[in-house]
């Protein structure tokens, strides 16, 4: 998918200022200041393309589905890229052995099958299925399907990966999880703190371990907490943990946000969508995870039964544009939460900035106020 030289013209995300970036054999080959954008380019902003850690299904495909196909797939890829998403972890949930390896089977024949599939998806994320099973912690994940950490059996999912398991979602307080971590690290794997009660000590021996990431920090937790003695402060307290956010608007309150952007920094944490596979759908009752939840037409998923959120339905450039409006962050701050900072954090080095030799993937962008729309995408130097 090389492309042939040429150029594109905007505002920069960061600087503001009027740009134009060349494009050699898909890579960015320079970036230079220029006083006039042409009509073309017109009110556009240039910016990386999102990098999203945590999809679950899109444009009506579940990864986790029973149905998947690997056309399935590339399909939900496609209508990512119209949302801005130019890199994305495909994302398996708690489910059945025999499930998981027919999924992570299925994922993997899609990147086989499908060049521009395989530019967007760098691996796999898997949360699940070892996890907390007490009510609240679990979230919508099936209970008689959470199981203790096994080595054994995780290998049998990565081996119907084809090795494409990058990220793992665990409960530190389960028996045999600090050495699973262990071993995921000795393996590159990174693995990440959810859907967890575990207490501060558990949380600190996971990070020593290898632990780097909280998953979706402040959800995946219990209504009702110990003020003192829960799971969010001791994540928030650990430098080395950089907390995921989902900024729907409805998975995290406002000042949720801005607190744990002023504690970590907005260097430090990643936006992530939590997106499943009735984003767009109209709002009404649909089966999710094996339970029935209700999508609002606010854009809330529900499930009414269990009192909690089952997953979201923005993708990620709902959170960009919320992360500005609830914390007064600059664009270029939000936009590095859903790019750079992700693309740092999983050793994406051929992407997620503006800067010379790095890969093509960009998006121009519409902005009225806090109000972002894609108007094109561009992956790997081909506009997709």
């Amino acid at each position: 998918m090389k492309s042939a030289a040429f150029s594109i013209e905007g505002i920069s995300f960061e600087t503001e200022k009027p740009v134009r970036l060349h494009i050699k054999d898909g890579l960015i080959s320079a970036i230079e200041e220029i006083d006039t954008i042409s009509d073309d380019f017109a009110n556009s902003i240039i910016a990386p393309g999102l990098i999203d850690n945590q999809v679950n299904g899109f444009g009506g495909v579940d990864f986790s589905g029973s149905e998947l196909t690997p056309s399935d797939v590339a399909k939900s890829a496609r209508a990512l890229l119209e949302e801005g998403v130019t890199t994305f972890l495909p994302t398996l949930v708690t489910a059945r052995h025999e499930a998981l390896i027919r999924n992570f089977g299925i994922l993997r024949k899609a990147l086989l099958s499908d060049e521009q599939l395989n530019l967007s998806v760098p691996g796999f994320h898997l949360e699940g299925p070892y996890i907390s099973a007490l009510e609240g912690y679990r979230g919508c994940h099936p209970s008689e399907h959470i199981r203790q950490p096994d080595w054994s059996e995780f290998l049998k999912y990565q081996d119907a990966a084809g090795g494409k398991i990058i990220q793992v979602t665990l409960a530190p307080e389960l028996e045999g999880a600090l050495e699973f971590i262990g071993k995921c690290t000795e393996a590159g794997i990174i693995t990440s703190i959810g859907n967890t009660n575990a207490t501060a000590t558990e949380i600190n021996l996971a990070v020593e371990a290898g632990a780097r990431i909280s998953t979706h920090l402040g959800n995946g937790c219990a209504n009702f907490i110990h003020r003192h003695n829960n799971p969010i402060w001791p994540q928030l307290a650990n430098d080395l943990l950089v907390p995921s956010l989902i900024a729907d608007g409805h998975h995290l309150l406002p000042e949720e946000i801005k607190v744990f952007c002023r504690v970590k920094g907005f260097e430090n944490i990643i936006l992530t969508s939590d997106v499943v596979y009735l984003s767009g759908m109209k709002p009404g009752k649909y089966n999710f995870m094996g339970s029935e939840v209700t999508l609002t037409p606010g854009g809330m998923l529900l499930n009414e039964e269990l009192n909690c959120l089952a997953g979201a339905s923005f993708p990620i450039l709902k959170g960009v544009e919320n992360v500005m409006k609830f914390t007064g962050c600059s664009l270029a701050e939000a936009v590095r939460m859903a790019s750079s900072n992700v693309a740092r954090v999983y050793g994406l080095n051929d992407r997620g900035s503006l800067s010379p030799g790095k890969r093509a993937d960009l998006i121009l962008l519409n902005r009225d106020g806090n109000k972002l729309t894609v108007s094109k995408t561009y992956l790997n130097g081909k506009l997709v």
